[in-house]
């Protein structure tokens, strides 16, 4: 691993059936039991209401929710609803948000098991898996969701990443090209492949993709951030604080900018993997 991937830290910083009770039976004391087969009032009295699905309002509503409320929503869908797909994904994506990556495959092996052929189901496992750290095991659901679309830039992105985690360097790169040649102006899949040349020690490419990447409408802060994080590693730390500052506030900058410094100097200091800074294919 090249030395800059200890740089990884800095933009971290910035930042996946219930028993109905009766009415009681007549026990020793004379009192006759009720017909089984004629129920009472008591009883329907005590029988709750099948849960109400959420209308499409509401549902669009659901998804400018912080990701525990909206996780809290759709499970609540799937509680009306075990059939309903799209509450089962929207599901795994929000505990996915919350680094809840176990449970998030759960959902997301959920969806399969009633439709395995679903593209959505299956890249959400995938990337459930990259955030286990469990790459490896993300490699098949990301090749069966690019056989199944194969003009989606999202499934040859995740593959690659994927590839990284179990360092198969050739292929991770052959599928991050895919995934541009698909969406050669997408600024996730530019960020990604960026990244690759980080962390292979290649700042030049890296930047160059990365100043492509934030230059579209829909960069985010981490994509700024990223190339911050590059410019700084090839020593121009002016220029790094100059772009960290159009997003952070001061205090962050400057803990940014005191960590990218000891890191970029001899023997930085170590990092985690670049996977978290990337953008979500």
């Amino acid at each position: 691993m090249c030395r800059m991937s200890a740089l990884a830290a800095t933009a971290l910083s910035l930042s996946l059936g219930l028993a109905l009770t009766g009415p009681a039976q007549a026990g020793l004391f004379g009192k006759s039991k009720p017909d089984a087969a004629t129920p009472t009032a008591a009883a329907s009295a005590t029988t709750p209401a099948a849960p109400r699905k959420a209308s499409a309002e509401q549902r669009a509503m659901a998804d400018r929710l912080d990701p525990l409320a909206r996780a809290a929503f759709w499970s609540r869908e799937l509680d009306a609803d075990g059939r309903d797909l799209e509450a089962g994904i929207k599901l795994s994506q929000a505990l996915r948000a919350m680094g809840k990556f176990e449970e998030a495959l759960e959902a997301a092996q959920r969806v399969l098991v009633a439709q395995p052929t679903n593209v959505e189901g299956l890249l959400e496992m995938a990337r459930a898996q990259i955030g286990r750290g469990q790459g490896f095991y993300a490699i098949d659901p990301a090749r069966q969701a690019q056989q199944l679309a194969p003009k989606d830039w999202r499934a040859p992105s995740l593959l690659a990443v994927a590839y990284e985690q179990a360092q198969r360097d050739d292929e991770a790169l052959a599928a991050h090209r895919q995934a541009l040649a698909l969406a050669p102006e997408n600024p996730a899949a530019l960020c990604n492949l960026a990244l690759f040349y980080a962390t292979h020690g290649d700042a030049a490419q890296a930047e160059s993709l990365l100043r492509k990447a934030v230059s579209k409408p829909d960069a985010t802060i981490t994509m700024r951030q990223n190339l911050a994080l590059v410019v700084g590693l090839q020593g121009r730390f002016d220029e790094a604080e100059r772009i960290a500052r159009q997003d952070l506030p001061p205090e962050a900058v400057a803990n940014n900018m005191a960590y990218l410094r000891a890191a970029a100097g001899p023997g930085g200091a170590p990092g985690r993997s670049w996977d978290a800074l990337r953008a979500t294919p």
